[in-house]
């Protein structure tokens, strides 16, 4: 039998708003049923987070090293975040963008001070912001064309899929709105030169491809790409949409090549788990009067979660503890011969997104790591990503090293 309650200590919220369950079988029956089946999930339900523990509907913890897929950057449960959110639902949660909101307004000046970018859009999610992205490059430029990168991800919507690699993601979907895209070799800017013609809009970037295994390119590589850009007068796209605020140990995966590009993706973190997305762009780069549109984008509580996502940064040095914990971990994954491993083809990553690539499929080590208490994500069949929320500890790093050298043996 179920009771229906929320409990909410502090404040005495009404009941019947939240359906508590009495077992996890009971989940899992009602999701099969109820929800369309998009998703291989592990059989656990996940209740509550802090920090970067998560735990699970029996009670047990969990180190958790998906952080939502790079989401929760400043983990679980942040008093300055969920502060922020209590506040502002108090206030005022939406009122569409037929109005000004004070929120929004900060956001969009938040952004620019930190990405050196000039004007936003805010959306809902990172596929949203990679259609507002080649819209406006459309829109800009007169032209339809993109060229993107093989191993290239950037969003499941019909725009953003044109420019996403990979048929498992395309196949059951063609013909797709960017029928004009060119797929090139990831960190070969040569090859971005030989294939821009008179159609090309612009060129779609991630600074290091997370989907495909978390994939680094060489130094150089985007500064290169910048300069060819210019030099043919196309518009260069940079999805930062799991590489932003501080995940590779600076504030942006652009900043390690010093490269500015003409527009900018964003999601994941921004929101600290709220959904939030935003385009951004430079001097001159812009939509005009009803030219692109959002009714929840931008949101007084969804920016207020990203105000209070970024203040959290800043103030608790994350971009500076991810680039320092990263390069921890790497060294304590060699220290403890994983690398060593016959099954361990490569480890490789920036700051707190990290990869170890097997010679295998990893499936069975994630299930095993999840035995052991411990969440870790499969990508691209053979690649372990790690992309922790910022705030975990090196003994916690230990506890998830320890694991992963006793399953990979």
């Amino acid at each position: 039998m179920r009771r229906s309650c929320i409990e909410d200590k502090s404040e005495g919220l009404a009941e019947g708003v939240i359906e508590m369950f009495s077992s996890q079988e009971e989940v899992f029956e009602k999701e099969k049923r109820y929800i369309m089946q998009t998703y291989k999930r592990p059989r656990i339900v996940l209740k509550a987070g802090k920090g970067s523990k998560v735990t699970d509907f029996a009670g047990n913890e969990y180190i958790d090293c998906v952080a939502g897929i790079a989401v929760n950057a400043v983990g679980y449960s942040h008093p300055v975040v969920v502060n922020a959110l209590r506040e502002q639902a108090g206030k005022l949660m939406h009122a569409s963008n037929l109005y000004y909101t004070e929120p929004q307004v900060n956001l969009a000046e938040k952004l620019s001070e930190i990405s050196g970018m000039h004007k936003a859009f805010f959306c809902n999610s990172g596929a949203e912001s990679v259609e507002a992205a080649l819209k406006l490059a459309t829109k800009m430029t007169g032209k339809t064309g993109f060229i993107a990168a093989e191993g290239s991800f950037h969003g499941r919507t019909l725009g953003s899929l044109g420019v996403t690699f990979g048929t498992k993601f395309r196949s059951a979907f063609e013909p797709l709105l960017q029928k004009g895209t060119k797929f090139v070799r990831y960190n070969d800017a040569p090859a971005i030169r030989n294939a821009i013609d008179e159609n090309t809009a612009a060129v779609i970037l991630e600074p290091i491809q997370g989907e495909t295994g978390v994939i680094v390119p060489s130094d150089g590589y985007l500064r290169e790409v910048r300069e060819i850009c210019t030099e043919k007068g196309v518009l260069l796209i940079l999805d930062e949409i799991q590489t932003g605020f501080g995940r590779t140990g600076r504030w942006f995966g652009k900043e390690h090549d010093g490269v500015e590009p003409d527009i900018m993706t964003l999601a994941k973190a921004l929101g600290a788990g709220f959904p939030i997305g935003a385009m951004l762009a430079t001097e001159g780069i812009e939509f005009e009067a009803s030219e692109h549109a959002s009714t929840f984008g931008g949101s007084p509580l969804a920016c207020t979660a990203a105000l209070a996502s970024i203040k959290v940064i800043e103030d608790e040095q994350l971009v500076e503890r991810s680039r320092d914990l990263g390069a921890y971990f790497r060294e304590k994954v060699r220290e403890e011969g994983i690398d060593s491993n016959p099954v361990v083809k490569e480890i490789r990553g920036r700051g707190l997104m990290i990869a170890i690539e097997l010679t295998m499929s990893c499936g069975e080590i994630v299930a095993k790591a999840l035995e052991r208490r411990i969440l870790i994500n499969c990508t691209s069949d053979n690649v372990i990503r790690l992309v922790p929320p910022l705030v975990i500890s090196k003994e916690e790093i230990d506890t998830v090293i320890s694991v992963l050298c006793e399953v990979v043996k």
